[in-house]
């Protein structure tokens, strides 16, 4: 059976749909890079230089690329979905396009910058700019912010500080304009203490001025682009209204979304990643189905199920000297209390989140995750007096629980799909 062209696509969007449904709902360890060899595979296979009457070459050389980054990643990615998927495909495009395993390979081709220069082209509609769109006569737009940072401290919307358990793949946002979520591992294995090392943001499609995209961060790589290797929000009138900048290598990225008048900052501090947004109220609060709206937790902070006190562990936590809670560095209350009052000399809940990471960790960076978490409020949030918080939240959200069966059956139903397709 020879694949047409008209297959061959719909294969290629499977691969896009399956890919994307497991940015979403992930399955494999985070030592597992088959995700990066899938966006480089999309980036280099996007485009119209791949429809031509003949098949190109360069979709052999992709695929071979393909294979041998998938090759490199074998040892971790052992039972895990979206690797075996992406080794079967492989194999079968290859043998259906008459492709050699031997061969030429290649870097994968990034998406073209935007016409003009980087800046948002002039004659982008109003539409696109979230501020611009308001009329001069009307009261400006009131900002929120929320944060995720440490052994997991969150910021909500409404200013409740909490430090949760949560534990797996979590929602942080979802509204109508875009989803975030994130996935909380043990710091080290057997560990209670959780941090944040993954993330996933799509900006859904939005009139003129955005496609829909998708930005995927994970331990040890922060990447300056989306998934399909662009830097803004695609082939639309108002692209540039969305746009990612890099502003240290491998450690702090900003992504500008002007069309919701939205600021995200994600950085990688240490091993683990902290998230920070700063969004319009109108834009948090646009959500078709408000009585599902507890998986929000920027909205509606953590269940009360997965929430700790950090008193508690202040209270229990030894004055003088204490065994390391894993191999490196280990400390005392006094110890912890020092180390954050280094970088953080108002005693409020970030030094007291500090003081809590060094003591269930025993690993410095987080203190600095602590300290960039309160740049990024005093940088994002509107008002300027609320920029310190001295006590934790206590809410009553309904419990909840991490990747519903419903999220798993559509992964495999996409499993499925893809199967068919290719065998």
């Amino acid at each position: 059976m020879v694949m047409g062209k008209g297959a061959r696509a719909e294969a290629l969007g499977v691969i896009q749909t399956l890919f994307l449904s497991l940015c979403i709902f992930p399955t494999g360890a985070p030592a597992c890079k088959i995700m990066k060899c899938n966006s480089e595979f999309l980036a280099a296979t996007s485009g119209p230089h791949h429809l031509g009457t003949e098949e190109p070459p360069e979709f052999c050389t992709a695929l071979r690329t393909y294979a041998h980054c998938t090759h490199r990643t074998a040892r971790t990615c052992r039972g895990d979905l979206a690797y075996h998927s992406a080794v079967h495909g492989i194999d079968d495009l290859m043998a259906q396009h008459n492709c050699s395993k031997e061969g030429p390979t290649a870097q994968p081709r990034l998406r073209p910058p935007p016409r003009g220069d980087s800046q948002e082209r002039s004659d982008s509609p109003e539409i696109c700019h979230y501020e611009k769109s308001f009329h001069k006569h009307s009261p400006p737009p009131n900002y929120t912010h929320c944060g995720l940072f440490g052994d997991p401290h969150l910021r909500t919307f409404s200013d409740s500080f909490q430090t949760c358990k949560v534990q797996g793949a979590w929602p942080l946002i979802d509204n109508n304009y875009l989803n975030v979520q994130v996935t909380n591992s043990p710091v080290w294995p057997g560990s209670t203490a959780t941090a944040t090392s993954k993330l996933t943001i799509i900006f859904k499609s939005f009139q003129e001025c955005v496609d829909q995209k998708v930005y995927q961060a994970e331990m040890d790589e922060l990447p300056a682009a989306f998934i399909d290797g662009s830097q803004n929000g695609g082939d639309k009138h108002g692209a540039n209204s969305l746009k990612i900048t890099e502003k240290v290598s491998g450690q702090h990225i900003e992504i500008q979304a002007k069309y919701i008048g939205t600021t995200i900052v994600v950085r990688q501090v240490g091993r683990y990643l902290t998230f920070a947004v700063r969004m319009p109220e109108e834009v948090v609060n646009a959500v078709e189905d408000r009585d599902n709206q507890g998986l929000y937790l920027c909205l509606r902070g953590c269940p009360l199920n997965q929430q700790i006190d950090l008193e508690t562990v202040r209270s229990t936590a030894p004055a003088t000297e204490s065994q390391p809670r894993r191999k490196g560095q280990g400390f005392t209350h006094d110890t912890a209390t020092a180390k954050c009052r280094e970088k953080l000399p108002v005693e409020d809940v970030y030094f007291k989140s500090c003081v809590f990471d060094l003591l269930t960790t025993g690993d410095v960076n987080f203190s600095l995750a602590a300290y960039y978490a309160f740049e990024d409020v005093k940088m994002l949030h509107s008002n300027k007096d609320k920029l310190h918080l001295y006590g934790q939240s206590r809410n009553t959200a309904p419990s909840q629980h991490p990747l519903p069966l419903f999220l798993l059956l559509a992964v495999l139903g996409y499993w499925s799909q893809f199967s068919a397709i290719f065998l």
